[in-house]
């Protein structure tokens, strides 16, 4: 579980983290008092419950919120306000719940054992990567259609990866191999993550990819996909590899191998 607080006072900040890191000590605790920082950092690395203040300096409380549910909709909010009447507002965001600042122990826990979203439930997940056969991607049952179609096979990289952080020079040994200007190679890199960011954002998927400074991951618990299931149940998946596997790139002809003698085990058993 991780939980984002961002909150500009340094009194309110350190109490109710305290109060968070002793409650749910196995919980991950992101703190800042930066609106801005605090979105960024939601972007990086999924947010399961946000505590935010109501006045924050550069983006609003509210607008931090509504900014927070379109990247996660299912994420809990939790404001906090010196004021009673921010509690409507709360309600208009569709929040989990309001506490008054300074928090207190008991409004903080009461909101935690109430919260609207509850923690780890399995939601049917919008998207669905192929690899069995050609690659493909898909949200809400239809293709994702990138501007450029070396974007796609960025997520086909970074699935081949099984969701390890890959950077962005291994990204661009599998996609031009040792063709061409390497900075040419690192600019057109530049355009096909934005192409990806702006295509994941319209279509609401931004959880999909954990980015970090030089790298990416896919989150491989946000997506489902036949590779995945099929590696972690055998004969009982749904999926089942029949020795095709990202046929259209070459770069996957390691990984193919590997999958063909596994299944010959599993076969042998």
């Amino acid at each position: 579980m991780t939980i984002l607080v961002v909150e500009k006072t340094a009194k309110n900040m350190d109490s109710l983290c305290g109060m968070l890191q002793h409650t749910y000590p196995e919980s991950k605790l992101l703190s800042y008092s930066s609106s801005p920082k605090a979105l960024a950092a939601a972007r990086e690395e999924p947010v399961d419950i946000a505590f935010i203040g109501d006045k924050l300096p550069e983006i609003d409380g509210l607008l931090l919120g509504r900014y927070l549910k379109d990247l996660y909709p299912k994420i809990n909010i939790i404001m906090m306000s010196r004021m009673k009447e921010t509690a409507f507002e709360a309600m208009n965001l569709r929040a989990s719940g309001c506490i008054l600042l300074p928090p207190e122990e008991k409004a903080v826990t009461d909101e935690m054992k109430e919260l609207r979203h509850p923690i780890g439930a399995k939601d049917e997940k919008r998207v669905f990567a192929q690899t069995f056969g050609n690659f493909e991607l898909f949200a809400d049952g239809l293709p994702v259609v990138f501007k450029y179609s070396k974007t796609k096979e960025i997520v086909a990289v970074l699935i081949n990866n099984k969701g390890a952080q890959t950077s962005n020079g291994e990204i661009i040994a599998s996609l031009w191999e040792d063709e061409g200007d390497p900075k040419v190679k690192a600019s057109y890199l530049s355009n096909l993550r934005q192409d990806l960011q702006n295509t994941l954002s319209d279509l609401k998927l931004n959880d999909i990819i954990i980015k970090q400074r030089g790298s990416m991951a896919i989150a491989a618990e946000r997506i489902e996909c036949d590779l995945f299931e099929w590696l972690k149940k055998k004969k009982a998946s749904r999926y089942q590899y029949l020795g095709d596997y990202m046929n259209q790139y070459s770069w996957a002809e390691y990984v193919h191998a590997e999958l063909d003698e596994i299944s010959y085990l599993e076969e042998d058993e």
